[in-house]
């Protein structure tokens, strides 16, 4: 049994109730809003585990409830949409989704979504080794696996659960080429299907923040590869100059 709530927000009752359902069999707890006000107000209500976020909302669509979301919190966004555009896809996970689902959807499919982002959120049982591992370092970039707390000098970076495993693949072995399909592999443990485009998202999300920190060197393209990581020296280089 969940012990925390999600929040299903979505204009259409019939979806709603389909979601809801499905949530309910599964053991979660649930709330519902309508629209996007409604759910910033629920979601500072009572700090849901997880939000099943649809972006064809009315007035404040699901981009912008992600967008005002993102500001202050990190929580767990599950974005529905009717439309299987890429280009939807990719802002969502931009925005900082974790993951997206398309309408029509499979209601085992999405509660099976849900549990696997809960997993890899604080629902998940800790890593009993992770807290006396040694921090992984690169140059002004430290990563805890204990404290899920990463560093760039002494700037905290705030990552969603996706994104540290993703920079915790790549500083785990510092000077291994990654495969889209091993970072996958690495970061979604959960055999869910993700796109490889979802990768390029996440990995231009890590960018942005670790850019913003100081560091904008922290995450290497090796064309027709992958990814590696980088010398990760800009804050370092920027403080000694």
């Amino acid at each position: 049994m969940q012990t925390r709530t999600i929040l299903v927000v979505d204009d259409d009752p019939h979806i709603r109730d389909v979601i809801c359902f499905a949530l309910q069999k599964a053991s979660y707890s649930y709330e519902v809003a309508t629209n996007g006000k409604e759910a910033l107000d629920k979601a500072s209500l009572f700090d849901p585990a997880l939000i099943v976020l649809d972006i064809g909302l009315p007035e404040l669509d699901g981009l912008d409830v992600c967008r005002h979301l993102r500001k202050t919190s990190e929580v767990p966004i599950l974005f529905l949409s009717a439309r299987d555009e890429e280009i939807d896809r990719i802002v969502g996970l931009e925005l900082g989704a974790d993951d997206y689902v398309t309408k029509p959807f499979s209601p085992r499919e999405l509660v099976a979504r849900v549990g696997a982002i809960l997993k890899r959120y604080g629902a998940q049982r800790p890593d009993p080794d992770a807290e006396f591992a040694s921090p992984l370092k690169q140059g002004c970039l430290s990563l805890d696996k204990g404290s899920r707390l990463v560093q760039v000098s002494d700037t905290q970076v705030d990552l969603t659960a996706i994104e540290f495993e993703i920079l915790a693949t790549l500083l785990g072995r510092p000077k291994i080429v990654f495969t889209r399909e091993q970072i996958l592999d690495g970061a979604y443990k959960d055999n869910i299907h993700v796109s490889d485009r979802t990768i390029d998202s996440h990995i231009r999300n890590i960018r942005a923040k670790l850019s913003s920190a100081g560091c904008d060197d922290a995450v290497e393209t090796v064309h027709g590869v992958g990814f590696r990581l980088g010398p990760c020296q800009s804050a370092v280089t920027e403080q000694s100059d």
